[in-house]
């Protein structure tokens, strides 16, 4: 049974709570968006971050990891934790630690210390994720439901775009701590409007009490999985690329780190199935993946993850390093995916009305798969401007479509007291196919970056023991080289691989939409929108 919290019972506080639930609507989006941004917006201010605080090249990479890590370990019991204790609640407190979490980066004054401050930060956002989604379940339904997704898809989507160009922005004209500071200011306006227009909601028939090992057991299986993901190409898929990394016989240690989490993985799911036998209180409840709509939906989001946030990585590079823009420039550039993200959440709810939650998706994922796959076969040293924005336009405005109504279908059979657990496996799958995607897109950009520079600097000259130094300074530099060489043709030699590089890569991702499509297939046609109740 699914009750409201008391003090949000009465009929004032019920009349109050549904005439401002659109406005609630606006802070959850906020709230997500908070979370979403801080994934992008620190990549374009870790270079300044280097410098200031003088970090190595390790300590900048876990700068941005610990956030990444934290958030994927803790997104399934977040959502549990939500039905247990009421989701505005933990949603608040979610708020309060992200922004606790903000100031301490701001205030760092050393790599170890905003390390920790990003652990925290990752906390707070765990427990944001899920609990926006189940809210939404929550509070809305029939046609309304797609309305009230479709504006927390859409900015999803636009965040993640808008990221690099806030990030850009705020380190050019204020100073790095900005991008953490301006938490704070967003992060407790949104609690408020939350607390005065958000109606509380909990499972009251749950079985009181956690799953302690099922909490420790879930988030060591998705911090080694997204951990072995993010470290694989750096420290080696098999073979450890540094010696001093190697475990045995120059063994990776990645390898061990994803067997070993997948194992865990699998000792979490049997724990849950032992324990929700003998009648315990559990982390997820495994028979929500005998609901079709949620099981078949989760393989979707999946799917559709890992094609989607590859290009945010790909694309910053190729636009700085080739094209030539700074990196104020190329978030601006990128920026258009947020203006075709917003443009999805006017047209989704009509769209879903007329052909369902399912045939909006299949739309959408199209509408990804035309733009990426132009924008790759459009990609060299001389694309301009005027063909990459309204291809991300296009991009964004499918990103916006499939974010909105994915959910939507996934959630729609779920019962309510559940859509907290519910939403954190969707978080869950959406963030680990997050770090495949970008795991297996950085793989193949670098590897075919090391071909194809090789084949190019050689048809402009170079050979012997100089052709494999620069093209191996060009490969391990990220491409950030080539502006830098001044040799005009060598120059030009280096663009024209990491162009046909950046190619490769979209069509990768491309290709993981491309089946994303294709399991649509796996929906039952009769699901019309997603949603009856």
């Amino acid at each position: 049974m699914e009750l409201q919290s008391n003090e949000d019972t009465g009929p004032v506080a019920a009349d109050r709570f549904h005439k401002l639930r659109w406005v609630g609507l606006v802070a959850i989006a906020f709230a997500i968006g908070l979370v979403i941004v801080d994934i992008t917006i620190v990549n374009v201010a870790l270079p300044v971050i280097v410098v200031d605080l003088g970090v190595d090249a390790t300590t900048a990479q876990w700068i941005q990891e610990a956030y990444t890590l934290t958030l994927a370990g803790l997104l399934l019991p977040a959502g549990r934790i939500a039905d247990l204790v009421g989701r505005r609640r933990l949603l608040l407190i979610g708020l309060l630690v992200f922004v606790a979490g903000s100031v301490l980066a701001a205030l760092a004054d050393s790599g170890t210390a905003l390390i920790a401050a990003r652990v925290v930060q990752g906390a707070g956002g765990a427990t944001i994720l899920p609990t926006t989604l189940s809210l939404i379940n929550a509070t809305f339904t029939g046609p309304q439901r797609a309305t009230a997704f479709a504006i927390w898809g859409s900015t999803i989507g636009a965040v993640s775009a808008v990221g690099p160009l806030a990030g850009g922005w705020i380190t050019k004209a204020l100073s790095w701590p900005w991008v953490f500071w301006v938490n704070l200011v967003i992060g407790m306006g949104v609690a408020v409007v939350i607390v005065v227009t958000v109606r509380e909601s909990r499972d009251e028939d749950a079985a009181r009490g956690l799953d302690p090992v099922g909490l420790v057991l879930s988030a060591a299986a998705f911090v080694g999985i997204v951990f072995a993901l993010v470290e694989g190409r750096d420290q080696g898929w098999w073979l450890a690329r540094d010696p001093r990394d190697a475990l045995v016989a120059e063994l990776s240690p990645v390898p061990v780190v994803l067997i070993g989490a997948v194992l865990t993985l699998a000792a979490f799911v049997g724990w849950q199935v032992r324990r929700r036998g003998r009648g315990r209180p559990v982390l997820l409840d495994v028979s929500l993946f005998r609901i079709p709509t949620f099981a078949q939906g989760n393989f979707v989001v999946f799917a559709v993850a890992l094609g989607q946030l590859g290009l945010l990585f790909v694309l910053p590079l190729w636009l700085q390093n080739v094209l030539g823009y700074s990196p104020l420039g190329s978030g601006g550039l990128i920026a258009a995916i947020a203006v075709g993200a917003f443009a999805a959440a006017g047209a989704t709810p009509p769209l879903a009305q007329r052909r369902g939650a399912v045939g909006v998706v299949r739309l959408g994922l199209v509408a990804e798969i035309l733009a990426l796959a132009t924008l790759a076969f459009s990609a060299s040293q001389d694309t301009s401007a005027w063909v990459i924005v309204p291809l991300l336009v296009v991009y964004g405005f499918g990103v916006g479509t499939v974010d909105a109504q994915l959910p939507n279908f996934l959630l729609s059979s779920v019962p309510v007291s559940q859509s907290g657990q519910a939403a954190g496996v969707q978080s869950t799958a959406q963030e680990v196919g997050s770090a495949v995607g970008v795991a297996v897109l950085g793989t193949v950009l670098f590897s075919t970056l090391a071909s194809h520079a090789t084949e190019q600097l050689a048809a402009a000259g170079l050979a012997g023991e100089e052709l494999a130094s620069l093209a191996g300074r060009v490969v391990t530099s990220a491409g950030t080289l080539i502006p830098g060489i001044e040799d005009p043709e060598l120059r030009a030699a280096g663009e024209v691989a990491f162009s046909a590089a950046t190619r490769d890569s979209i069509l990768w991702g491309t290709a993981f939409l491309v089946v994303a499509l294709g399991s649509t297939a796996l929906f039952r046609s009769h699901q019309k929108d997603g949603d009856k109740r």
